[in-house]
């Protein structure tokens, strides 16, 4: 299942690590940038590296007040002129996106708050009109418009409620499309385009909190799960003057219904631009609506066998929007896998005329920077080794062959944060034995703006021998041939025999054999693996998302369960032929998709896999939500037989070894009742297992005072006792 809080967890190291490269803000001569500093902005100009206090802290000290505010983000207004400080934050499912909204003039140095009048921490995506006049925001599941000068308020929506969601999205979009941010000013300033969710007839799923009160506590989520409807949609024009809606008509299925996962105003303040999904997310259609009269065009439409990948689900820079218009809103870059692997297209406007940009056996993996002006796209890619990441860049033309960007000496993983103009980026690498390092750079020749290069003395002065990980390929006896990677134990004698952890992961949203530093470091143990005695292995299946073509991601479909379980059970089987591998002390563990991997494997090769822990798994794929599950298994209404035989829970009466299975009771994401229904089926067999639940604890399983050292200390012991360290 969806693994983004997960992969917190699995990347802690990396994320204590990393540089400030997300957090920067490009001013608009692109030469610049802003950042946080101490509860300051400052400015950087390059490439001296300059800095100069814009907004120094000592000036976002509200009247009355004797502390600054704290300031979570920011975003200025296009002229620079004004900037909104973002604080008081708290979360909305996984991320926190409401909070309050203060706004700072750096003409006159005047502070004030927004939205006075509405609960406290509840204004959500506030962002200035393009003429930097008002600021929109939605509260309470409302829009609303705010003058930037008389801080007069006006109410865009009025029937906004938990099931009637204005300017944002209900859980399963927002999990599975990404979808936070739900409205977009018009380049005129005078008008919001923004979705409308109707959860009214989606059911809600109740968790129940036992922990915060004598009586318990129903907490309610609109949750519609594999085989029931989504959520229907309409999109709204509203005009911020007389806040009078124009609706879009946007055709639908009335019964099965469909997604818009993608809206944006067409680079015009006439017309807006949707990507239109059908249930089963196997078509795409564009469409050009006419912000006035309401009606839609269709001018562009992909279909695939198995499922699309929408953008934002490969490149989450999109994730709060964008479109990448070029040639003066005539054109516009658009990605499909439609060869066989993941190219950039530049479609027309009325999408008669197509020209591939990319070219070759590779896939894009995320779009960098589109530089109209100097006629590049910068983007990143790895056509030799799946594990790693590298910058290239290609003619915005189609014509000549991509060129690596990144240099040839930094073999690992790589991310940039270009300038607007792609001259300057913020350059971060890391590989498995190279510890994350940060630096500013030039662009195309890639020089440090010093002079020098430190990742350049970073991987110089690296040492190898200290991180003692080893990547490999397994081909199994069926001809499939998967990336992998090994940590021995200390001091390992060959003549003897070791036991081996797999972790698992193994589905569409979950890529572990990557080289990048943290790689082979096990969050939950307590202790060293390595010197314990443990040989810790992970494997990346088909289907997982790695940079090896359409056909690798793809052929799970309606299959997840089958495929991608035979895919590690088989190539446990060769590792097991090693003759240092303890054939009797095999461990396999992951969370979330990985807990439903894990339960597979445990139930549907016995044979192999002695001791598993298992962590928020989906037991029963018919539970979870219909975004994610339909979109990999289709519709239960027409093909529910593959669900029951991806379905741990079918297979639960095989369990032979040592199952620990861990879930928290108030996880929104997958949900209590699949432990609940696992447990009984266990049950029903007699089957022994250890069972424990975390009380009103979320998918991730870190709320509470001494919680993740219970967590982590119970993985431990029950690995070590069941699957004892040390060779033999």
């Amino acid at each position: 299942m969806p693994q983004r809080l997960l992969l917190l967890f699995w990347c802690l190291i990396i994320t204590l690590c990393v540089s400030a490269q997300e957090k920067i803000t490009w001013s608009k001569e692109g030469n610049s940038y802003y950042v946080n500093e101490d509860n300051s902005i400052a400015k950087y100009t390059l490439p001296a590296g300059s800095s100069t206090v814009i907004v120094d802290k000592g000036k976002l000290i509200p009247a009355g007040k004797t502390t600054a505010l704290h300031i979570r983000s920011f975003i200025f207004s296009a002229d620079e002129k004004k900037v909104l400080i973002y604080t008081n934050t708290k979360k909305v499912w996984r991320q926190d996106t409401r909070g309050d909204y203060w706004l700072y003039d750096l003409t006159t140095g005047s502070l004030k708050q927004l939205g006075t009048g509405l609960p406290e921490s509840s204004l959500m995506f506030a962002k200035f009109s393009p003429d930097g006049g008002k600021v929109a925001y939605v509260s309470n599941y409302n829009l609303y418009v705010e003058d930037a000068v008389t801080n007069k308020v006006k109410q865009l929506t009025l029937d906004g409620s938990r099931k009637l969601i204005n300017g944002t999205f209900d859980w399963a979009y927002e999990e599975e499309f990404f979808c936070r941010d739900g409205f977009r000013w018009a380049a005129d300033s005078k008008q919001i385009a923004f979705w409308q969710i109707n959860a009214k007839t989606t059911s809600d799923y109740y968790m129940i909190n036992n922990t915060d009160s004598i009586y318990p506590k129903i907490v309610p989520v609109e949750y519609p799960v594999a085989g029931t409807p989504p959520s229907p949609y309409k999109i709204g024009v509203v005009n911020v003057e007389n806040a009078q809606t124009k609706w879009m008509e946007i055709p639908t299925d009335t019964v099965l219904q469909t997604y818009v996962p993608r809206m944006e105003w067409a680079a015009n303040s006439s017309e807006l631009i949707i990507q239109h999904l059908n249930r089963k997310q196997n078509d795409s259609k564009l469409f050009i609506c006419n912000a006035t009269t309401g009606k839609s065009s269709l001018i562009y439409e992909e279909t695939d066998k198995a499922w699309i990948d929408i953008l934002p689900l490969w490149d989450d820079d999109y994730a709060y929007g964008g479109w990448d218009w070029i040639n003066s809103g005539k054109e516009f870059v658009w990605a499909t896998e439609k060869d066989g692997w993941r190219h950039l297209y530049r479609i027309s406007r009325d999408g008669k005329k197509e020209t591939l940009i990319t070219n070759g056996n590779y896939d894009v993996m995320d779009i960098v920077r589109i530089d109209e002006k100097g006629g590049y796209v910068y983007f990143m890619a790895s056509p030799d080794n799946a594990t790693q990441k590298y910058l290239y860049r290609t003619k915005l033309d189609g014509k000549g062959k991509a060129e690596r960007v990144s240099p040839a000496n930094q073999q690992g993983t790589h991310d940039y944060n270009l300038s607007p103009d792609a001259k300057f980026a913020m350059h971060n690498f890391s590989n498995y034995y190279t510890r994350p390092t940060s630096e500013w750079i030039t662009l195309p020749a890639h020089g440090g703006v010093n002079g020098s290069s430190e990742v350049n003395n970073a991987v110089a002065a690296a040492d190898k021998s200290r991180f003692p990980l080893q990547f490999f390929k397994i081909k199994t006896a069926d001809n499939v041939e998967m990336d992998a990677w090994m940590l021995k134990p200390e001091n390992f004698d060959s003549t003897k025999k070791y036991p081996v952890v797999f972790q698992v992961y193994t589905e569409p949203w979950g890529q572990l054999v990557k080289d990048e530093f943290g790689t082979g470091y096990n969050f939950l143990y307590r202790g060293n693996m390595a010197k314990d005695g443990y040989i810790y292995i992970t494997i990346d299946n088909r289907g997982t998302p790695c940079p090896k073509g359409r056909e690798w991601r793809k052929c799970v479909y309606r299959q997840i369960g089958q495929i991608n379980i035979n895919d590690q059970a088989m190539a446990a089987k060769e590792i097991l032929k090693w003759p240092f591998v303890d054939k009797d002390r095999v461990a396999v563990w992951g969370w979330s998709g990985g807990g439903s991997a894990t339960l597979n494997l445990m139930f549907q090769h016995p044979e192999i896999y002695k001791t598993g822990i298992a962590i928020a798994a989906v037991g029963n794929q018919l539970t979870y939500d219909n975004i994610y599950q339909e979109r990999y298994m289709g519709l239960p209404q027409e093909n529910r037989e593959d669900f029951v035989k991806g379905s741990p829970i079918t297979y639960a009466k095989n369990l032979k070894g040592n199952l620990l299975y861990i879930h928290g009771t108030g996880d929104d994401n997958v949900h209590y009742d699949n432990a609940e229904m696992l447990l009984n089926e266990l049950i029903k067999y007699n089957k022994q297992f250890q069972f424990m639940p975390y009380p009103n604890r979320t998918h991730s399983i870190s709320e509470g005072e001494g919680t993740n050292l219970h967590l982590s200390t119970l993985y431990t012991n029950y690995l070590r006792t069941n699957c004892p360290p040390g060779g033999r």
